[in-house]
């Protein structure tokens, strides 16, 4: 499979499930604190892992960048855990995309 853009892989988003998300958020918090997505529980919270502030923006500045979305990094205060915040975030894009046809 070849690369895709930047600029593609936020049009492709847009249809992410929760599960896709999930997926997503499970290999960036494995990715930050260096260990395989597979030891990730998407009901365990944040906390558990050992985030730090630092990791945190990082995966924030992913989203944006990945999704279009404008993420706080204190997000995770109010999503704690893989499940919340990737139904969160799917809801999210669905909304965006619906206000892009409104338009």
């Amino acid at each position: 499979m070849g690369e895709q853009t930047l600029e593609n892989q936020q049009i492709s988003t847009k249809s992410m499930s929760t599960e896709d998300m999930q997926d997503w958020l499970t290999c960036q918090i494995a990715e930050q604190v260096g260990t395989d997505p597979d030891e990730i529980d998407i009901r365990a919270p944040f906390d558990s892992y050992g985030l730090d502030s630092v990791q945190t923006m990082n995966i924030a500045n992913l989203g944006k960048q990945y999704f279009g979305l404008q993420l706080s990094p204190l997000i995770i205060w109010n999503y704690p855990n893989v499940e919340s915040l990737s139904q969160y975030l799917a809801e999210e894009l669905k909304a965006s995309e619906l206000e892009m046809f409104e338009i």
